[in-house]
């Protein structure tokens, strides 16, 4: 029988006392072995306007000492079925962003082909170009993205063509995202340009706007996206500023008008039906909030997320024994 890393019990060492790791598990130096890695990506050099989501995964560590070991609505346990652990942070060149790209591409791929799920606390929009690099190596995958923004805009400040306002636009490009698989849910707030979105639709990708969810709710929104991304690998990227900001307000580019954090918690609940191959939580900013309300969420992000992953394993081998 396999012994499965486990969190510190809260009832024999304080949540606040102990070394700080993702959800009170024991931080390990290789990914061999693990079936989930949670990981922190602590750049935001992809920033264009307010930065701080490089302090986002210290201080998600830290508020995750919250997350408990079972998923009260869906009964998932996932360290009772997986091997998970925090595998520390992900090295970074905090002047240099094409620098940190490859630094972040090449970490991740280490962690894809020792067979492990990377779950990621970010950081800017830009780490998941990278990580997409890593999982989409092979085949492109498909995605199911929670933003405010489409993060599909081309070029900033001249002809720079990495920043966080950027990824998905070079992911479809460099051929490692499938755009004919993806899906961007709660977009929102003023545009540059009246076609702002249109490079986005020609590629294939399917936009939600926030005022189409509230009309059909979170059940069809996420009948819509799990057909979409059907049986194939698919990411999940999880921008906090999908979440209006009066409930999440330390971010870098706030819109109002957002998911409620209960409609975002429904929404992830439905990602055991996807075969994820990594997913990440991104766009987390302390400074903006020192009540640590906002990092609070990003863990409780991260722990649906994983719980997702841990149900669709659970119901994956059930499949294969029937």
């Amino acid at each position: 029988m396999t012994n499965f890393n486990q969190p510190v019990d809260a009832a024999l060492v304080p949540r606040f006392a102990g070394h700080s790791t993702f959800m009170r598990l024991p931080a390990v130096g290789s990914p061999q072995g693990l079936d989930v890695a949670l990981i922190g990506v602590p750049f935001d050099g992809g920033t264009t306007n307010r930065a701080g989501a490089r302090h986002g995964p210290r201080e998600i560590r830290n508020q995750s000492s919250l997350m408990r070991r079972v998923h009260h609505a869906t009964g998932a346990a996932p360290y009772d079925t997986m091997q998970v652990a925090d595998l520390g942070d992900c090295p970074v060149n905090p002047i240099d962003v094409r620098d940190s790209l490859a630094k972040i591409e090449s970490f991740f791929l280490e962690v894809v082909m020792a067979g492990a799920v990377p779950l990621s606390a970010g950081g800017d929009h830009l780490i998941t170009l990278p990580i997409l690099r890593a999982v989409g190596r092979r085949a492109p995958v498909g995605l199911i993205h929670f933003d405010a923004h489409s993060d599909t805009n081309d070029t900033y400040f001249g002809d720079n063509p990495f920043t966080h306002g950027s990824p998905f636009r070079r992911a479809i490009e460099e051929g490692v995202l499938d755009p004919k698989r993806m899906v961007q849910i709660g977009l929102r707030g003023s545009l540059y340009t009246t076609d702002d979105h249109g490079w986005a639709r020609a590629q294939g990708i399917r936009q939600i706007y926030i005022e189409e969810f509230v009309g059909r709710g979170v059940d069809s929104v996420m009948d819509e996206a799990l057909a979409i991304a059907g049986d194939g690998p698919t990411y999940v990227s999880f921008d906090i500023d999908s979440l209006d900001p009066s409930m999440a307000i330390g971010t870098g580019t706030p819109e109002i008008g957002g998911f409620t954090t209960r409609e975002a918690q429904f929404m992830l609940r439905r990602l055991s039906a996807v075969n994820i191959v990594g997913a990440d939580v991104v766009e987390v900013a302390p400074p903006f909030d020192p009540s640590g309300l906002t990092a609070l969420t990003g863990a409780t992000m991260m722990f649906e997320l994983l719980c997702a992953i841990a149900a669709g394993r659970a119901a994956a081998s059930q499949e294969a024994l029937a």
